[in-house]
């Protein structure tokens, strides 16, 4: 089983550091994934969040089409994990209005 911390995927992470702004990233993002794909991130995203404020499972089941199971894979990960979800939380909570405000004006 090939491990995901490689050079490859260092390489990959690399690149998206680079990014500079949402737009860019959704354009890296759509060239690099499917939109099913993007939506996929995206919906365990909002259950990262959703499971932070103490949502319960069946509200984020119901918002992110997300099963059980993977919800309960992304609470382990919140919880026991690397702290990567806790790291980005944080860090987006201090700036989540001005996220909000400056994304309207990107496009």
């Amino acid at each position: 089983m090939i491990k995901w911390d490689n050079l490859k995927t260092n390489d990959l992470l690399t690149a998206m550091l680079k990014l500079k702004n949402v737009k860019e990233a959704k354009r890296f993002f759509r060239d690099l994934l499917t939109e099913q794909e993007i939506i996929e991130l995206g919906n365990r995203w909002r259950a990262a969040q959703m499971l932070n404020q103490k949502i319960p499972y069946s509200t984020i089941e119901k918002e992110t089409g997300l099963s059980s199971t993977t919800i309960a894979r992304i609470s382990r990960w919140l919880n026991d994990g690397m702290d990567g979800y806790r790291l980005v939380l944080k860090r987006t909570a201090a700036h989540h209005h001005n996220f909000f405000s400056s994304e309207k004006r990107l496009f």
